[in-house]
């Protein structure tokens, strides 16, 4: 009411009859009053009116929203060109879906060129590339939806855009929206519009199930890769359709698909001759009738093979090394029903001549036995993984040892059977090829000086890691350091146990120079270590990591600035190290650092906040995580000056 007294606008009051050109002002009153009429609202009465003693109905705009999906369908696939595709999917959910019904090969091709031909010769016509562009494109575009992004909605608007862009090659979909998750109905529009993918991975959408993946076999006759994890509705019908129908497959992945079986496998093995790579993880339906199959019908061509947590016994993994003449990367994991007499059978078949790497994980079948028979049945063998191998000893390390003569990496985890022993005698036996050692959580480990001393140097050993294994000490690590004079990276972490008179030995031992070195971890390591490292092998040393190393203080960056020319990544995290040792750091002229990490350095404070400055001008990573000494103030400023630099706080 307020509104209306004080209103002080341009309206004016109109007597008598109302005669007005906005048909909505119109009402049945006297044709003597004086009446207030805003001319410039419109009534929001949408109904019928009187005036007098006519009634007059408002005439309903015509509008394409009342034609059926059948119509906007043939409407839309005789749009000229893919600009204007895409800006129809953009009006409503309703012509977006629509639209991604339309298959790529239903589009009317000729309307375009039927549109453009009347026109003169002499005209010229301004057209964007997407409309020069061909519809049948080779795939060059990637896109990966997560989370709550994947719906069927943005799997359509994918589907719409991508067609004339150079066309979908590559489909990701990682998780699925709880409430709007992927279903067939979203890969069933990617199937549409996207003749050219090549490349399908599937993670956990636990709404899409065959008749999605039917559709992507019946359109997608390119796709080369597939990845299935986490489908449970998704059974062999699915497979055995994209068997039949992409015969160009060359990666396939299934990981806890609980309906896919044999039927599948033996689909892909009969129809997929190009097949090279294939993972299969804990699919119970899967057996050795699928297994089999697969391996050997496909055994021309596959490389790589990998089969984890699977109801497959000894049968498998004989056929594996019967007709795997062309795997050349193998993985076996968790295989409870696969004995010692499976895995001596895969070796002595001697048809994995061409093997190069092989793990084994978590396999009660391997045994001293088995692993001397896959030495002698793998001759080009040069990455061995052991884990978890409890029943694997000394005796058949040394054996493998032996007979494995091209091997060049061998590691170790979690196998406690095997001690310093094993590892010694492996490491003078390998016929002067290995190159690399990982014991990781190797509990047999103890430090013991060896018995014998008639072990030969492993010369040709560059990289050493020791990880976690706790009984590994000072004693060990010296006659190591003997046994391997030529090493370039050494990790020692986590060992407690080793000291100074440890590894003093091993560092002077290194002839050819260290060059990357991590002691994260050891505990009992002091300044000693670190001039020595600094004396002997500054000249080479690129990456060194002392994380932890609660006794190394600033005569360890002393030494570092004066002698560690090349040395690019640093992490003295953890560390007793001061204001003093970082302004030391900063003065060195010719050091090139480019990673530092300071976390943890409680007495590092904001007096270093210049010296960062300076060693910031090469830094492109910087951690002060947990650094308490240092203010939040110093941290905005070196965030604001040294631009460059990646700065974790």
């Amino acid at each position: 009411m307020p509104t209306l007294v004080n209103y002080s606008g341009d309206d004016e009051f109109y007597s008598g009859s109302i005669c007005s050109g906005d048909s909505g002002m119109l009402f049945s009153i006297g044709s003597h009053a004086d009446v207030y009429c805003p001319p410039r609202k419109r009534s929001r009465i949408s109904g019928p009116f009187v005036f007098g003693e006519y009634v007059f109905e408002e005439e309903k705009k015509l509008s394409i929203e009342v034609l059926p999906d059948e119509c906007l369908f043939e409407i839309f696939r005789r749009m000229p060109g893919g600009q204007e595709r895409s800006a129809s999917a953009c009006v409503s959910k309703r012509w977006l879906m629509i639209l991604s019904s339309v298959r790529n090969s239903e589009i009317c091709k000729g309307t375009q060129e039927g549109s453009t031909a009347t026109k003169s010769s002499n005209d010229v016509e301004m057209t964007s590339a997407d409309e020069n562009e061909d519809d049948s494109s080779n795939g060059y575009l990637t896109r990966c939806l997560e989370g709550k992004k994947a719906t069927d909605i943005r799997l359509a608007a994918i589907a719409v855009g991508t067609a004339t862009r150079g066309g979908l090659g590559k489909l990701s979909v990682r998780g699925s929206n709880i409430t709007r998750g992927v279903t067939d109905v979203g890969l069933s529009a990617i199937s549409h519009g996207c003749p050219s993918l090549r490349a399908l991975s599937l993670w956990n959408v636990p709404l899409t199930g065959d008749e999605g993946l039917v559709e992507i076999a019946k359109e997608c006759h390119l796709l080369e890769k597939l990845d299935l994890c986490q489908c449970p509705l998704i059974s062999n019908k699915g497979l055995i359709a994209i068997a039949e129908n992409c015969p160009d497959l060359t990666s396939l992945s299934i990981e806890s698909c609980s309906n896919i079986g044999n039927e599948s496998l033996q689909a892909i093995g009969r129809c997929c001759p190009k097949l090279q790579s294939i993972t299969i993880k804990d699919c119970p339906l899967v057996g050795d009738q699928g297994v089999a199959s697969l391996l050997s019908s496909t055994s021309t061509v596959l490389r790589k093979v990998k089969l984890q947590a699977l109801n497959i016994s000894d049968f498998s993994l004989a056929v594996i090394g019967h007709y795997g003449k062309t795997i050349t990367n193998l993985v076996l994991s968790a295989l409870q029903n696969a004995s010692q007499k499976g895995f001596w059978a895969m070796g002595i078949a001697q048809g994995l001549q061409i093997l190069t790497s092989l793990t084994i994980a978590s396999c009660q079948g391997m045994t001293d036995l088995s692993i001397e028979a896959i030495g002698k049945g793998c001759p080009s063998l040069k990455q061995m993984s052991l884990r978890k191998c409890c029943f694997v000893s000394d005796n058949g390390m040394l054996a493998f040892a032996k007979a494995a003569g091209s091997l060049e990496c061998l590691q170790l985890e979690e196998c406690n059977r095997i001690t310093q022993v094993g590892v010694l005698g492996a490491l003078s036996d390998c016929n002067s090829k290995l190159k690399s050692l990982a014991l990781v959580k190797c509990m047999g480990i103890k430090d013991l000086v060896p018995e014998t001393t008639m072990l030969t140097p492993c010369a040709s050993l560059r990289s050493l890691t020791i990880r976690n294994c706790l009984g590994f000490g000072s004693a060990s690590l010296a006659f190591l350091g003997k046994l391997c004079p030529q090493l370039h990276h050494i990790e020692l972490s986590g060992l407690c146990g080793i000291t100074d008179a440890g590894l003093l030995p091993l560092l002077e031992s290194c002839e050819a120079g260290l060059v990357k070195v991590n002691l994260s971890g050891c505990l009992s390591l002091t300044d000693d270590v670190v001039l020595a490292m600094a004396r002997l092998h500054g000249g080479t040393l690129e990456v060194l990591n002392l994380e932890g190393c609660w006794n190394i203080s600033d005569a360890s960056l002393v030494a570092i600035a004066d002698s560690c020319l090349l040395l690019n990544d640093l992490d003295m995290s953890k560390c007793s190290i001061t204001d003093s040792g970082i302004a030391t750091l900063s003065h060195a002229v010719q050091l090139n650092l480019q990673i530092l990490s300071l976390s943890g350095c409680s007495k590092v404070s904001d007096q270093s906040m210049s010296s960062l400055k300076k060693l910031g001008k090469t830094l492109v990573g910087l951690n002060l995580q947990h650094c308490n000494s240092i203010s939040s103030s110093t941290v905005e400023l070196l965030v604001e000056n040294l631009w460059r630099c990646d700065i974790l706080s």
